[in-house]
């Protein structure tokens, strides 16, 4: 039981994300990928309403995502150069498996709009996690094509939206540390209000 716990603390204090240009192979294999997917389903989630999907979009479906892409960058910014293009263009045919993790919530519910947005970053969580468990590197990303309506409408159903464009792969090189907050800065006790 302590080398479970062990392995399971090293799993957690070494994820980081990689970019997704820098990612290559082909990512995890379809039987890999569902296991990913049956563990990022397993989050909190109030009221047991699963707010949130996961579209996948398929290697040989990369050629109509960039077109999609252009489009819509074209209307979301008519000043877009050749190099912008491009870059959507590398987006969309970045190496592993492409998952688009969409905020589903369930609108008008008791369940507070809030914690189903939760529920979905926490989703997302578990995806990269369970990705690094399987030696994957996970990138998740949004940038402008998370907000573009055309983007949208072609993922989500009415009330949804992009929460990301998650890629998993093998790192094409080494990974960087980023910087991490002192715990000092990000924990503190609570100090009661006074009666």
């Amino acid at each position: 039981m302590l080398n479970d716990l062990s392995s399971t603390l090293a799993l957690l204090e070494t994820r980081r994300s990689g970019k997704p240009r820098d990612l290559a192979g082909s990512g995890p294999t379809a039987a890999e990928l569902d296991r990913i997917l049956t563990i990022a389903a397993r989050t909190p989630d109030h009221g047991k309403l699963f707010p949130w999907r996961f579209v996948l979009v398929a290697e040989e479906q990369r050629d109509a995502l960039a077109r999609l892409l252009r489009r819509a960058l074209a209307e979301h910014d008519p000043g877009a150069t050749r190099a912008h293009h491009d870059k959507e263009e590398q987006f969309a045919h970045n190496a592993g498996a492409l998952v688009v993790l969409v905020s589903a919530p369930v609108h008008g519910h008791k369940i507070a709009l809030w914690e189903q947005e939760l529920s979905c970053g926490a989703a997302g969580m578990n995806l990269l996690l369970a990705a690094h468990a399987l030696a994957y590197v996970g990138g998740w990303v949004t940038g402008w094509r998370a907000y573009d309506e055309q983007v949208r409408a072609a993922f989500c159903a009415p009330g949804e939206r992009i929460a990301g464009f998650i890629f998993i792969g093998k790192p094409g090189t080494e990974l960087e540390e980023r910087p991490r907050p002192p715990l000092a800065a990000v924990a503190r006790p609570w100090t009661a209000p006074d009666s």
